[in-house]
């Protein structure tokens, strides 16, 4: 996030938990001659077209007593999406016995990619429970090696 998004950040980010909602990113950027301003919501089971509506109205007004943005934009208030980014330890809280993704930047142990559960992280590293071919398995992925972790839909 540039100074302008984390300062927005900063300022919605109690108004969004006042909702029952987490504040999970924050963009402010220009496409083609339109600026928009995007919050990206989430909640436990996720997000609905409601809560973005509710959130909305409310960051609106907000937005409108801040007067931090100068010029026209478009406010645009969403789901994060079922495979977003992890980027926080909150979203590493929330996805505890959860989906998850990871890739690495080199293999470890003849691997480099894994999708199953996330079982334990902490600061140093993240531990994940998957099914190879023909049994289960669990690796602990130190996160200075992680080149990709993700939410996961399971099937």
């Amino acid at each position: 996030m540039n100074k302008k998004e984390l300062h927005i950040f900063e300022l919605a980010e109690p108004v969004v938990e006042s909702l029952d909602y987490s504040l999970i990113e924050v963009e402010y950027k220009k496409e083609g001659k339109d600026w928009f301003l995007r919050f990206y919501l989430d909640k436990p089971g996720g997000i609905t077209l409601d809560d973005c509506v509710r959130g909305s109205e409310v960051l609106a007004e907000k937005l409108d007593e801040w007067d931090i943005i100068d010029g026209h934009y478009f406010l645009d208030v969403s789901s994060p999406g079922a495979e977003r980014p992890i980027k926080t330890e909150k979203d590493l809280e929330t996805t505890l016995n959860n989906g998850i993704y990871v890739k690495t930047y080199q293999h470890i142990d003849g691997e480099q990619e894994w999708t199953g559960i996330l079982t334990e992280y902490n600061d140093s590293s993240v531990t994940i429970k998957y099914r190879d071919k023909t049994r289960e398995k669990t690796v602990t992925v130190d996160r200075d090696k992680i080149a990709v972790i993700r939410k996961a839909v399971l099937v």
